[in-house]
């Protein structure tokens, strides 16, 4: 199941732009295999003046990331247990922090999935259980040191 992932990423310099003050956009473009390419940009927290706030900001994707990765693996764990999601919303949240070096980083993603179930939902105890395996599973967050909180609404 292994595998190599790419994306190709795009920005230039604007005529207009001197660059060197720093003054410059931080739009671009992020483009993946199947044709998709999207706007993107550094955070407005980040560079305010300069952030094109309609871009995807590199934060934004991380979080994005984790919580579609939890709700692919949750999808896949409740289909092998015979339960039938008819819907699946969540809207995560990431906090910035700084760490033991006092460097910036995403320290914790708070996802809230709201699940609707056709046919009999799981109990409270057997959804925890889906989602600590989905959690476990997940490639995302096995790949990061961000602590991924999970409160999916009753």
């Amino acid at each position: 199941m292994s595998g190599t992932y790419t994306a190709t990423i795009n920005w230039q310099r604007r005529p207009a732009e001197t660059f060197t003050d720093g003054k410059f956009s931080r739009g671009h473009q992020w483009s993946f295999d199947g044709g998709l390419t999207v706007p993107a940009s550094a955070s407005p927290h980040v560079v305010s003046r300069f952030a094109d706030p309609a871009g995807v900001d590199p934060e934004e994707a991380l979080v994005a990331a984790l919580s579609s990765c939890h709700m692919l693996t949750f999808l896949y764990y409740a289909a092998k247990r015979g339960l039938v999601v008819e819907s699946y919303q969540d809207t995560a949240e990431g906090v910035m922090s700084k760490n033991a070096k006092g460097k910036l980083f995403v320290s914790e993603v708070t996802l809230r999935p709201r699940t609707i179930w056709s046919g009999t939902a799981p109990d409270a105890a057997a959804l925890d259980a889906l989602h600590h395996q989905a959690h476990e599973e997940c490639f995302i967050a096995n790949s990061v040191l961000t602590r991924v909180r999970i409160e999916p609404a009753l």
